[in-house]
């Protein structure tokens, strides 16, 4: 890893909530920053005009040859990027009966399918450099699924799964993936702005909506976390020799991920004895030497 004067930051979804809290962060720390969104107006207006430690590019991280071009662009700029944020996203709040294909395919679109394109634009300069530093930024909603989360969380799951894999893929390289799974903070990411709620009502579920909504508007800018204290962490966690593949963040994340944990013991435990029951009489690693995980 590079000195951390000398390293450079890319940020996607940065124009505001929790990446505007992180390009500022990582500009008062004297890292050199790209910082990018799908409007540029956006960003001159949060951060000013471009200098020596920042570059702003509109980027719409669904649209693949933006993509290479932003990626481009940063490495002319810079001649190379140690740290990738990929924070673009929204929240699909929406019970799945009330939602629509194309809803599904729209979370998916920017949550997962962005996320890749922003890392395999970026992976070929970091594998050359024998160094980097990816944070996938999921949510709590990562690891534990809730009502109204069936969009939202699925997708956060697909990051969850593809980070673990890739942290093993990119490893010799000298490259360390991390999964950053926030509770709730103090965003906008509850506001019209960037959450959307049931685009398909239906009468069955009308109270169910109603409180799950009612529930996300009084959590608005009412959150505990600190969303310039994540970022500094994330510095901390770039700075660390091993950083975790998953890192959760806030008191009421740890709370859930801990009552995941807990809960997937139970059941274990519960239907341990059925699971062990479906075995056959061939031992696959026994014959082979491995599973099919390694």
């Amino acid at each position: 890893m590079t000195s951390t004067s000398s390293r450079v930051w890319f940020v996607t979804g940065a124009s505001r909530g929790l990446g505007a809290a992180i390009v500022r962060t990582l500009l008062d720390a004297g890292e050199r920053v790209v910082a990018t969104a799908r409007k540029r107006d956006g960003l001159t207006a949060a951060f000013g005009a471009d200098s020596d430690a920042l570059l702003s590019l509109s980027l719409d991280v669904t649209d693949q040859s933006a993509v290479r071009t932003a990626v481009a662009a940063a490495l002319t700029r810079f001649g190379r990027i140690d740290v990738l944020v990929n924070n673009a996203g929204y929240g699909d709040l929406s019970l799945f009966e009330e939602s629509t294909a194309e809803d599904v395919f729209a979370q998916y679109d920017t949550n997962v399918f962005g996320l890749m394109h922003v890392t395999r634009a970026v992976l070929p300069a970091m594998r050359a450099q024998r160094s980097g530093r990816i944070f996938n930024v999921s949510s709590v909603g990562g690891i534990v699924g809730g009502a109204s989360g069936s969009l939202y969380c699925a997708s956060k799951f697909a990051v969850e799964g593809f980070t673990e894999s890739l942290a093993q893929e990119v490893a010799p390289f000298g490259i360390h993936a991390t999964i950053v799974e926030p509770g709730f903070f103090r965003t906008d990411f509850l506001e019209p702005t960037s959450v959307k709620h049931g685009s398909n009502p239906i009468a069955d579920y009308a109270e169910t909506s109603a409180a799950l909504k009612a529930f996300y508007d009084s959590r608005s800018h009412n959150q505990a976390g600190d969303p310039v204290k994540l970022a500094r962490a994330l510095i901390t966690l770039a700075d660390a020799e091993q950083p975790p593949v998953r890192w959760c963040a806030g008191t009421d994340a740890l709370a859930m991920v801990q009552a995941k944990i807990d809960s997937l013991q139970t059941e274990l435990d519960a239907w341990r004895d059925l699971s062990a029951s479906t075995d056959g009489d061939f031992d696959f690693r026994e014959e082979t030497g491995s599973s099919a995980w390694g």
